[in-house]
């Protein structure tokens, strides 16, 4: 049975997030709307009475003093009714879709006492007071209320198999893609109809590998080299070769630039070669040297594309994802401080401006600070520097940075997987959720990515991630483990795939925590669900290891072996799914090519005319979004919580000034601390790219 509870602050008690609302509609040009009230709503899966129920929502989910609750399993609403005029807009998470509160209100309910509650599914009322017309309410739902990709408007009565839908068993279907007769144009529509954002050089080269093999490719094998070969994976633009054309004293020049990373970035760095460098290029975060006892690492990381399709889910996981970094550098090192830069086109553009398919870029600037928000408060970690820009260019995809910083023992940099190794997974359970992430990063952005690359967009959880964190340290420090990353873009694909890329590793994909039943055998090795970690643990300590997990409530499976095969190795219910060799994985892929031809633009020098009086245009540039306060930001992140902030966001008497860098110290009590600080100038960028690096 669905008991469906419903929450509701009480008259007189202000509604945060329906005054918050209220201003976005009104964003919109819809300023006949007068009032928007929100209404929690939880569907909980139990056979318990209503009076247990009741017990759940008194000793849990509302607040007595400020809000008052309604129970009822005939599955509509009942707390605002009638509605008198007013609006009823129901938003819910399609079915599938990882819910952030599901996790954690069950584990809630069980430490009250209540065993029996076996799922948790949210939804958002949204009461909205005004004349509106069928044509406002239709905008207002699909410009502000909802995300397409991941939730959608519930209708009542609202039936249990509607909220919690029966997934059919997966039946075990090998399935084989024919590659080795596909003309070219078969292969272009192979990789195009699949999600897998490989170009004909790449197809043919996969194409000729198959062919010395004398068999098709199981479509997983296909699936897990575009994930290995995607842009995010393997940087492929940067270790392609550039034909760079120029204009250089009135003559033509071109030049050719072998690995964009290695001759620009790599060299410097080389030929720099500071003592104080530890790891860099290596891992999944650079090491530097910080005292005697212990190393920092760093590592930022882009989130565009996420967060132009589902600003708040994009960037939540774009934070989550470096922290998990942090993570799984060297044997893991403890997040001290996050960062962040974000470009986004003026909030104040019109809907006629925006082009199709794009959301307002208020939207996508409130999505992304919120997401960055919610990850960093909810794991203790403090955002301490930033940088807010603005401009149109970036109405169809924002630049999103997401950075952080952690700590870590000097003897706890170096990891190797052994011989015999277990393949542990921890943390989360696998959803199809962010499935072909990895890829759809290789790919443009167009005005039906909203649609064909839905399922890339996740949801992230960071209590659960906060769980994982702190009981990898404690294995951390009992030294339980050889080797550590994180399952991020590519999901078991990329974390598996690289730990066992020297020697080999063999998976059985049935062993796997699903969300869920009904996964295939590629969509549990693509999946890119968020707050997992994959470890390889000697077999001696593993019954330790999963100890450790156990005693903070994490999950933790063996699923697999390193072995000294040089394959990756799938199998489901013992049937192979996927063997490939691990040399052609990760070097077999051609090199891109591409051409670029940098045309210098006509520079103009301003005129300013001589005025007295500059008082009018100091407040026009001072007002400028790219001028004026972000205090409304900065504020919304907590930049105390580990106590380590000394030089803080704001500075100066009144501490109302934005200060140039923060200053941490990563251990309380020490003298030694670190400035982070960041740099970024669009305008420059416009006139020449490279002076502006």
């Amino acid at each position: 049975m669905i008991w469906r509870v419903e929450i509701k602050n009480k008259d007189g008690v202000f509604d945060s997030h329906g005054e918050s609302t209220k201003r976005s509609i009104v964003d919109l040009g819809l300023e006949t709307i007068t009032q928007v009230e929100t209404v929690l709503v939880y569907n909980l899966e139990t056979d318990s009475s209503k009076e247990v129920v009741s017990k759940i929502v008194q000793d849990l989910l509302s607040d007595p003093i400020t809000q008052k609750y309604s129970i009822t399993n005939e599955g509509k609403p009942i707390l605002v009714m009638p509605l008198k005029g007013r609006h009823l807009v129901e938003i819910a998470y399609h079915p599938g879709v990882m819910d952030p509160v599901e996790r954690s209100t069950l584990k809630g309910i069980k430490d009250i006492g209540v065993k029996n509650v076996s799922s948790v599914r949210t939804a958002i009322q949204y009461i909205l007071s005004g004349k509106l017309t069928k044509s406002n309410l239709s905008t207002i739902t699909d410009r502000i209320l909802l995300n397409k990709l991941i939730q959608h408007k519930v209708s009542f009565p609202v039936k249990d198999s509607d909220i919690l839908p029966k997934v059919a068993e997966h039946q075990f279907n090998r399935i084989i893609v024919d590659l080795l007769k596909a003309s070219d144009r078969m292969l272009v529509k192979l990789s195009k109809d699949g999600q897998l954002f490989l170009s004909l050089d790449e197809m043919k080269v996969i194409q000729k590998y198959f062919r010395k093999l004398k068999r098709n490719p199981i479509d997983c094998e296909l699936e897990t080299i575009a994930q290995t070969w995607s842009e995010h994976c393997f940087h492929k633009t940067f270790r392609g070769t550039i034909q760079y054309t120029y204009v250089e004293g009135g003559k033509k020049k071109t030049s050719t630039i072998k690995n964009l990373l290695k001759t620009t970035i790599v060299k410097a760095t080389e030929e720099l070669n500071k003592p104080w460098c530890v790891s860099v290029f290596h891992d999944n975060a650079g090491v530097i040297k910080f005292d005697k006892e212990s190393n920092i690492c760093f590592k930022v990381e882009t989130h565009n594309h996420p967060s132009a399709l589902e600003p708040f889910g994009g960037a939540n996981t774009g934070i989550g994802g470096v922290l998990r970094d942090i993570l799984g550098t060297g044997l893991g090192a403890k997040p001290i401080c996050n960062t962040d830069v974000f470009c986004f086109a003026p909030p104040d553009m019109k809907l006629k401006d925006l082009p199709k398919g794009t959301l307002h870029p208020k939207r996508v600037m409130k999505g992304v600070v919120s997401g960055v928000r919610d990850y960093g408060n909810k794991m203790g970690i403090p955002t301490v520097n930033g940088s807010l820009q603005f401009d149109e260019k970036f109405v169809g995809n924002p630049l999103v940075y997401c950075g952080s910083i952690g700590i870590m023992p000097k003897d706890k940099v170096k990891k190797k997987v052994g011989r015999g190794d277990l393949v542990v997974v921890v943390g989360g359970k696998t959803g199809r959720d962010g499935i072909h992430g990895a890829t759809f990063s290789s790919g443009e952005l167009t005005d039906e990515s909203e649609v064909v690359s839905s399922g890339a967009v996740q949801i992230g959880d960071p209590i659960a991630e906060k769980k994982v964190m702190d009981a990898q340290l404690l294995a951390r420090d009992k030294g339980l483990y050889t080797a550590v990353t994180d399952c991020g873009a590519g999901g078991l694909s990329s974390a598996v795939g690289e730990m066992g890329e020297i020697l080999g590793v063999r998976v059985n994909l049935e062993k796997v925590p699903l969300k869920y039943h009904g996964l295939s055998y590629t969509e549990i090795w693509i999946s890119e669900s968020q707050e997992r970690m994959v470890f390889s643990v000697k077999p001696s300590q593993i019954k330790k290891f999963l100890d450790v997990f156990e005693s903070e409530n994490v999950e933790a499976t063996v699923i697999g072996e390193f072995i000294p095969s040089k394959k990756l190795e799938l199998f489901f219910d013992g049937n192979k799914v996927c063997s490939l060799d691990m040399d052609f994985l990760y070097d077999g892929n051609p090199r891109v090519a591409k051409k670029a031809l940098f045309k210098a633009p006509k520079k103009i020098n301003p005129r300013v005319p001589k005025k007295e009086d500059l008082t009018s245009k100091l407040k026009e540039v001072l007002s400028h979004y790219n001028v004026c306060s972000k205090e409304w930001v900065v504020r919304q992140y907590d930049h105390e919580v580990q106590g380590g902030s000394i030089v803080k966001p704001f500075v100066g008497v009144k501490n109302d000034g934005p200060s140039d860098a923060a200053v941490i110290t990563p251990k309380l009590g020490s003298s030694k601390g670190i400035a982070v600080s960041n740099g970024i100038n669009i305008r420059y960028g416009m006139i020449d790219p490279y002076w502006m690096a």
